[in-house]
């Protein structure tokens, strides 16, 4: 998918409709600096702008993934496309966001366990050890919940009798027994409550 030709496609259609950066964004309730990013090829659209997108440039969502109007007859083709790399990108990202997660909890993990191993062993007055032993909870804690969320949104998990993929929720992701990335949980498909594993493609 390129990035640069959907910007260039972008700023083409804003400037047919006689809108400026600045209008197109207070139409979609954004920043005209995140304007600028798309039409500049920086980043795509986020997936809630792009309906919106799409009906105040009057284009399909195939044509803005394709950086052109499409073409009646080519347009099954450039669909298949652009959904497979869509596709694509969405398990690059997801493969990122895991990797993330192990650095956040190996990072935390060095924290608090330097934090506790400081107050326990080097001389220093109690009310301080309390407060080494907070500051390294503190950042533990809140790297869990982001640890988690990052697990929970990432790629899918896979019901071990159905193999169903689906997305499970926050709550049923933070109180679920795991052993790595595999869950124990219950599949909304069948209702069995296994072991579930997380995999990135669907």
């Amino acid at each position: 998918m390129d990035q640069i030709k959907i910007g260039k496609f972008i700023s083409f259609m804003r400037k047919e409709k006689n809108m400026t950066q600045s209008e197109l964004a207070e139409k979609l309730n954004i920043t005209d600096r995140a304007i600028s990013k798309w039409e500049n090829g920086v980043c795509l659209p986020d997936a809630n702008n792009i309906p919106d997108l799409c009906k105040i440039l009057d284009i399909t969502i195939n044509d803005l993934f394709s950086g052109e109007v499409v073409d009646m007859k080519d347009n099954e083709k450039k669909l298949e496309k652009n959904l497979l790399e869509i596709t694509r990108m969405k398990e690059q990202r997801d493969k990122e966001l895991l990797s993330l997660e192990i650095f956040i909890g190996v990072m935390i993990s060095i924290i608090m366990l330097a934090c506790i191993f400081v107050a326990s062993f080097v001389p220093m007055q109690d009310w301080l050890r309390i407060v080494l032993i907070v500051v390294g909870i503190i950042p533990f804690a809140i790297g869990i919940f982001y640890a988690i969320r990052i697990e929970q949104i990432a790629g899918y998990y896979e019901c071990s009798c159905c193999h169903y993929k689906y997305m499970p929720t926050y709550r049923s992701v933070l109180f679920s027994m795991h052993i790595n990335r595999t869950r124990k949980l219950q599949c909304p498909k069948c209702s069995k409550k296994t072991w579930h594993k997380k995999v990135i493609t669907k």
